[in-house]
C-alpha cells in the first residue's frame, strides 16, 4: 500500500532541474535467466540507500532500473526449456524461438522487475530500460562505430573459451571451471636432423595438433643446447623450434613443456 502511495505520486520520479545538483544510479541491470537472488537484494539495498540518501539532501537524484538479455545464458534457459518438451530451436526455426525469447523475457523480466518493487526500491519505473529497446541498441551501435573510428576497437588475435555445442566463444563468467586429477603422458619429439629426441611431460596430449613450439628453461644446463634447433611434431610432421622461456619451471616434469597456444592462456602468451 504504501509503495503504490510513493508511485502514484511520482516520489521517485526526477525531472531536470537547473536548482539541485544532478545524481544518477544506473542499476546494473539483473539477467532475465530467471529471478533475482541474495546477491541482487544486497545490491539494490545498497543502491537503494544511496538514491534516498541523495533525494533527502535536496539532489535531483535519479535512479534509472532495468534488465539484460544475457544472450547467451537466456538461449540456454530457453533451449532447456524446449528439450523438457521434446524439441530443439533447429526445429521450431529462427521466428519460433525469437517469438519464445520475447515471451520469456515477458514472464522473467516481469518477475525481475516485480520482485525489484517488492523490494522497495526507489527507481524511476517512468524510465525502465532493457537492453535490447531500439534506442539503447541505436546507442550501442553508435558508440561502437565512433571508438572503431577512433582506433579504440580493432581485431586481434586471442584466446577464447570456445563452447562446442553453443558453437560460439563465451566469456570467462560463463565458464563453470573444475579441477580434476590428471596424469602425465610422456610423449618424445625427434630433432629434424635425426640426432635424438627430446622427451616432455604432459597432461594434455590431445592438444598435440596445436604445437607451435617445444620450451625449456634457459637456465636448465640439460637442454640450453638444444635452443634453437628444429623438432618434428609427432602424428603431423610439421617442423617446430625449440625455444627458452624463463616460464617453464626445471623440475616440473621433464623441464620441457610443449607450447600449444590455442589451449592455455600461458601458452599463448608465450606463443
Amino acid at each position: 500500500r504504501i509503495y503504490k502511495f510513493w508511485l502514484d505520486g511520482k516520489y521517485f520520479h526526477a525531472e531536470r532541474d537547473p536548482e539541485k545538483k544532478p545524481y544518477t544510479i544506473v542499476i546494473p541491470p539483473p539477467n532475465i535467466t530467471g529471478q533475482l537472488h541474495m546477491g541482487h537484494a544486497l545490491d539494490e539495498t545498497l543502491q537503494d540507500i544511496l538514491i534516498r540518501w541523495r533525494r533527502m539532501q535536496g539532489y535531483s537524484a535519479l535512479w534509472i532500473p532495468g534488465t539484460d538479455h544475457a544472450s547467451i545464458a537466456t538461449e540456454a534457459k530457453i533451449v532447456e526449456s524446449l528439450r523438457k518438451e521434446g524439441l530443439s530451436k533447429e526445429q521450431i526455426g529462427r521466428e519460433a524461438f525469437l517469438k519464445r525469447a520475447w515471451a520469456w523475457k515477458e514472464k522473467y523480466g516481469g518477475r525481475i522487475v516485480e520482485q525489484l518493487k517488492k523490494l522497495g526500491s526507489s527507481c524511476d519505473w517512468d524510465r525502465e530500460r532493457f537492453t535490447l529497446d531500439e534506442g539503447c541498441s541505436k546507442a550501442v551501435r553508435e558508440v561502437f562505430c565512433r571508438l572503431y573510428e577512433k582506433g579504440f576497437i580493432y581485431r586481434g588475435k586471442r584466446i577464447i573459451n570456445w563452447c562446442p555445442h553453443c558453437k560460439t566463444s563465451i566469456s570467462d563468467a560463463e565458464v563453470e571451471f573444475a579441477e580434476r586429477d590428471g596424469f602425465f603422458w610422456h610423449l618424445r619429439y625427434p630433432f629434424k636432423d635425426g640426432s635424438g629426441y627430446l622427451e616432455l611431460a604432459t597432461t594434455r596430449p590431445e592438444t598435440i595438433l596445436g604445437d607451435t613450439a617445444v620450451a625449456v628453461n634457459p637456465n636448465d644446463d640439460r637442454y640450453r643446447k638444444y635452443v634453437g634447433k628444429t623438432l618434428i611434431l609427432p602424428l603431423v610432421g610439421r617442423e617446430i623450434p625449440v625455444i627458452a622461456d624463463e616460464y617453464v619451471k626445471m623440475d616440473f616434469g621433464t623441464g620441457v613443456v610443449k607450447i600449444t597456444p590455442a589451449h592455455d592462456p600461458n601458452d599463448f602468451e608465450v606463443g
